[in-house]
């Protein structure tokens, strides 16, 4: 046996299928053995591995025993040559395994071998190549600096900045993500250190690697996708403090106590540093536009208030301090929150949503001043004043930010991208009626050919490719697995990644479109962006949409108990949405298990409270709400089934 590839599995069944695909295409010509161990997966991919790729030696876990562990139980078994480790986020060139194995044949001392990796963008991965992660190196690339001397010999040798993307090198330390090495190598150095969670594993390996008297190599002449490199981590401080646990793990094991203590300290610092300045800049960008909605609108309300007060009762005096700083600044937060609510504050901005969510707080105000005592009522007036002025202060500011251009604020967008789909006619066909099915509305979709052509049906050719881009604005280039090979699909990406371009990539005969970060599925089984109901955001709208219209709900509950036709039950789940047991809109049953975001149990399922007359469509209910959740659409369903409550 001449190569073992090892892939270990976590709720990337999409991700999984299309790296096998490729995985199975480079290995043609070469002995090759696939192992796959998945760590408990929940989203089919044994199943589809058992039905698509019986030829995978599997070992299915049934607990998450993390990257390490998962892959030294594969290597315990494997009878290759040459080993690989590699993620299941990846797509490999149909040459890559056998130019790895012939570089390998050609140096005896080659321990450890990588290549370059782009993302799911077209870029280049720095982390294709590193350096030896010292106390210095590593501050060096926590701290920032290695952002700002990216060529440096010093503040970029983490990831050998001075070296080309393009150089064949001697490396120290490669990536998990890619990493090739010698039966040999595993039998003299041992497995991968089960000690580490993340992060530290490859850097722990490598370095053993060296210490077994080998050398480690990074191979640019043939290239990966890797969809979900460290590039998408990296800004978090979650991936800090995680860089942090392993390095101290490193360091520890490796380094004298003294060595190791400085090492402690000084990522430490740099965690501090980095927390702080990520912390401010979080705060700064989530509360600076909805702080200057409520400067702008409570200064423009008390000018207003002054001028009517004046107009009212020749007196600017006229109305009480309580209603000038308590009362009026109630007022805007409400305003605010229902602008929130409704997804005012979303990026790119939407100026309708800003209107409805300024309506709704106004409605509500009126409202609640309706059943205020005669002696508390100020002036409805000054509400419906007020609530111009603050629509015309909030649409005002995006202007102000359109013309600054600050990103997200652009007003002149078109929110439905155009696309290029790259196959052949019937392939590019079945993509455009597969976007069609999952709900993808372009506002314009051209189809390429992979050769030139006179067919009407193709707006052109690849070889017209950064033309057709150009012309066409387009925004997203779909590529067709089944005519396009791996190595053409990265070349494509590779020459018009400075085009500010998404890329899809649907493989064959499949039900699913994925991408970087990304997959819509048929089937829904599995998804990231598309799942918003996932975001915490979208929990939280939900949250306080519960709070406020369970107790609207309580309010007038004398009146609308009267309509109920389970009266028994009504005050029962109003309370237990208004202290946060339950949700009004939620799930309804399948017939089989559906992967779902978590919710609180609900009072309405979102196929309507009959639902046992839709339980075969109430997969389908389920997975549109994931995916499409408002705020309205809870509020929707609750008005609809406000007497069967």
């Amino acid at each position: 046996m001449r190569l073992s590839v090892v892939i270990v599995n976590y709720n990337v069944k999409f991700f999984l299928e299309q790296c096998l695909n490729s995985v199975f295409e480079a290995a043609k010509g070469l002995d090759t053995e696939v192992w796959v161990v998945d760590n408990n997966s929940v989203d089919g991919s044994v199943a589809m591995l058992k039905e698509k790729f019986p030829q995978v030696r599997l070992i299915a876990n049934t607990e998450n025993y993390g990257f390490a562990k998962a892959n030294n139980q594969a290597l315990k078994q494997v009878t290759g040559e040459y080993v690989l480790l590699l993620n299941p986020d990846t797509l490999v060139e149909n040459d890559t395994f056998a130019k790895c194995v012939d570089f390998m044949d050609a140096h005896p001392d080659c321990g450890g071998l990588g290549v370059k990796m782009i993302n799911g963008e077209g870029e280049y991965l720095p982390e294709s190549k590193r350096g030896f992660p010292t106390p210095k190196v590593a501050f060096y690339k926590i701290s920032g600096l290695i952002k700002l001397f990216p060529r440096s010999p010093k503040f970029a040798h983490y990831y050998l900045g001075h070296l080309s993307p393009d150089q064949t090198a001697e490396i120290e330390i490669l990536s998990g993500a890619f990493l090739m090495t010698r039966k040999e190598v595993l039998d003299k150095i041992g497995l991968l250190d089960e000690t580490f969670f993340m992060y530290g594993e490859d850097i722990d390996f490598s370095y053993r690697i060296l210490q077994g008297g080998y050398k480690n190599y990074y191979l640019p002449a043939t290239r990966i996708i890797h969809y979900k490199g460290e590039s998408t981590k990296k800004g978090s401080l979650n991936y800090v403090y995680t860089f942090y646990n392993a390095m101290a793990i490193f360091t520890q094991k490796h380094f004298s106590q003294s060595d190791a203590k400085i090492f402690t300290l000084g990522i430490k610092l740099a965690i501090w540093a980095r927390a702080s300045l990520s912390f401010c800049k979080r705060l700064v960008s989530s509360v600076i536009v909805p702080l200057l909605d409520f400067i702008c609108i409570y200064l423009g309300f008390f000018l207003i208030k002054n001028l009517w007060a004046t107009f009212k009762a020749n007196d600017i005096s006229y109305y009480p301090p309580e209603y000038t700083y308590l009362i009026m600044p109630a007022y805007v937060l409400l305003w605010l929150l229902c602008v929130f609510l409704y997804g005012g504050y979303r990026k790119p901005v939407n100026l309708l949503k800003i209107v409805k969510g300024l309506a709704v707080g106004t409605a509500t105000l009126l409202i609640f001043y309706s059943l205020l005592d005669e002696t508390q009522r100020y002036s409805r007036a000054l509400i419906l004043l007020g609530a111009a002025w603050a629509a015309v202060s909030t649409l005002t500011l995006r202007g102000i930010l359109h013309l600054l251009r600050i990103k997200g604020y652009s007003l002149s967008a078109d929110k439905s991208k155009a696309y290029l789909i790259i196959g052949d006619s019937d392939e590019t066909q079945r993509v455009s009626e597969l976007f069609g099915t999952l709900g993808i509305v372009p506002s314009f979709m051209g189809k390429v050919s992979m050769e030139k052509t006179d067919d009407s049906r193709f707006v052109g050719d690849v070889s017209q490719i950064s033309d057709l881009v150009r012309f066409y604005k387009i925004n997203e280039v779909v590529f067709c697995a089944k005519n396009l090979q791996p190595q053409e699909i990265i070349t494509l990406m590779t020459s018009l990644q400075d085009s500010n371009l998404d890329y899809k990539i649907v493989p064959q005969e499949s039900q699913f479109v994925i991408g970087s970060g990304d997959i819509y599925s048929v089937e829904d089984a599995y998804a990231i962006r598309i799942k918003t109901l996932a975001l915490p955001r979208k929990r939280t709208q939900k949250r306080v949409f519960d709070f406020v219209s369970a107790f609207v709900v309580l309010l007038f509950s004398p009146v609308l108990w009267l309509f109920q036709r389970n009266k028994k039950g009504f005050f029962g789940k109003a309370f237990s949405v208004l202290v946060g047991k339950k949700t009004w809109v939620g799930y309804g049953k399948t017939i089989e298990k559906q992967v779902l975001p978590q919710i609180k149990p609900c009072v309405i399922p979102v196929c309507g409270i009959d639902e046992s007359q839709h339980i075969a469509d109430c997969r389908h209910f389920n997975n549109m709400y994931v995916r499409n959740y408002r705020v309205t659409t809870d509020l929707l369903v609750l008005l609809r089934n406000l007497r069967k409550l």
